[in-house]
């Protein structure tokens, strides 16, 4: 079928993909293999169907329809279905097979090549966060108890790993790590379940199965072979994403799409089982490249999803100070190096503010967003969250002014017996105005007003350079690398 674009086709396990200069067809092999079975006629068209069913709306225009193989009197083949070859189904030729029919995308588009040349930017970085957050938006809710199906999961990637020829004492030691967290966790899981959080989910969400299209992320290529593989928690579909991040690029991108996702999700609970989830995710990546041959590459996924399942100590840290001080720079910088995988969660107030109105982060509020009952609120969520997260076992890094005292006591409690450290960044009064008249696209709505009507109100109440006599550091925010290195440096005598 090489005819059908002029090229060969991208071969792998389970499928051909014709690619050509505006259209790509795909085809499925007529294979039996352990997780799936493409042997039947029908089930290769109902799989073709339900990928585009699955991904239509995750990347619209980019799927556009599933076409008929057909053998015409003299024994050769053509295409139907709308301006291909033939009009069917009124020719009434025999169907060999079927064709999922996509839009060509570029190969500089997909998301692990434009990581491989160091493409991804923090802004591309959120928006990838939010496409995620839009799919699960629109996923349906199913019941179904995960504490059960991921025990399989492990037993399966287990067995797949052996036989891969991977390290049997590590997949060995992986398992009974693995099946005692989520022997922990089940009740957990369960209520998450209970909750809404296990939906029909992508399935394979990894950096080549996202693309930029039409100016924007997108994922697509959802698994649609088995239901039960796809029918997961949304923290879990998330993880995978996040695992190839943290492998494949760094851990501060991890840490940024996680946190974006978190800031518009507010599913605080769910970073409670990202070492588990991860290092599943991670054991897949590590037989399915030892199943390729890459020896080195399937090594290093098996020991990360080792490492993953590895206590790390947690720490609570706040980050305190007027608009412009560079709160959010310092929390970005910090959160990546500080506990579990992929780094801290950052509770920015500014982005809690905006998901309370159901607004994106960047957008606007009126003045009825910052009430003091709003922001009671989001004060509480703060402390709340933080509580929960850091009970968990996961690092926070809060980032608000905490110019009440009652703010800072609240997410001192917070950290209950875990490390804490509040730190203030004092800036210059001409420069905090630089940077706010600097600021685009942020989170923050402060202006030149409310910094300097805040201003008024720290002096008032004893805030800024004094603030180093009580229990919170103050630091010289002038450069925030500086602050950033010093709040380490501080952190690591307490811890």
């Amino acid at each position: 079928m090489q005819g059908l674009t002029g090229a060969a086709p991208v071969q792998t396990h389970i499928s051909a993909v014709f690619i050509g200069a505006e259209t790509v067809f795909k085809l499925r092999k007529a294979v039996r293999l352990a997780f799936v079975d493409f042997t039947t006629l029908a089930e290769r068209e109902r799989t073709a169907r339900r990928e585009l069913e699955l991904n239509a709306d995750n990347a619209p225009g980019l799927y556009r329809d599933v076409v008929p193989v057909m053998r015409r009197p003299d024994g050769t083949l053509a295409l139907g279905g709308d301006g291909i070859v033939v009009d069917w189904p009124v020719v009434d030729w025999p169907v060999v097979d079927w064709l999922v029919r996509m839009a060509r995308v570029a190969p500089g588009d997909f998301l692990d090549e434009v990581a491989g040349r160091g493409g991804l930017t923090p802004g591309l970085l959120d928006a990838m966060a939010d496409a995620v957050v839009a799919l699960h938006a629109r996923n349906p809710v199913v019941a179904r108890d995960q504490a059960v199906a991921l025990r399989g999961v492990a037993e399966g990637n287990a067995v797949a790993a052996r036989q891969a020829g991977l390290d049997a004492a590590k997949v060995d030691a992986w398992l009974g790590e693995t099946m005692a967290w989520l022997t922990r966790q089940a009740d957990a899981l369960r209520g998450r379940g209970a909750a809404g959080f296990v939906r029909r989910a992508h399935g394979d969400l990894h950096l080549g199965n996202m693309c930029m299209w039409r100016g924007v992320p997108v994922a697509f290529d959802a698994l649609e072979f088995d239901e039960n593989l796809a029918t997961i928690d949304v923290g879990y579909d998330l993880a995978f994403l996040l695992m190839d991040l943290d492998v494949r690029v760094d851990r501060a991108a991890a840490n940024r799409v996680m946190n974006r996702y978190l800031a518009r999700t507010g599913d605080w609970a769910l970073v409670a089982f990202l070492p588990v989830w991860q290092s599943i995710r991670a054991m897949v990546r590590a037989h399915v490249e030892a199943a390729r041959g890459h020896d080195e590459e399937a090594r290093r996924y098996l020991d990360r999803a080792l490492g993953y399942l590895r206590p790390v100590a947690a720490c609570v840290v706040a980050v305190g100070g007027l608009p412009g001080s560079g709160k959010s720079t310092v929390a970005r910088a910090l959160a990546p190096g500080l506990g579990a995988a992929p780094g801290a969660v950052i509770l920015r107030s500014d982005e809690i503010r905006k998901r309370r109105f159901g607004v994106a982060p960047e957008q606007r509020l009126p003045a009825a967003g910052y009430t003091a009952a709003v922001s009671r609120g989001v004060f509480g969520e703060i402390s709340a969250a933080a509580g929960m997260i850091a009970a968990g076992g996961h690092a926070v890094v809060a980032d608000a002014t905490f110019m009440d005292s009652g703010h800072r006591a609240g997410i001192a409690a917070a950290a209950g017996t875990l490390p804490f450290l509040g730190a203030w960044l004092d800036v210059p009064m001409d420069e905090l105005e630089r940077r706010v008249a600097a600021r685009t696209g942020d989170a923050s709505d402060a202006d030149l007003g409310v910094l300097r009507s805040a201003a008024q109100a720290g002096i008032g109440a004893g805030i800024g350079a004094g603030i180093g006599a009580g229990s919170w550091l103050a630091v010289d925010g002038a450069d925030t690398a500086t602050a950033t290195a010093e709040i380490l440096a501080t952190l690591a005598t307490r811890a």
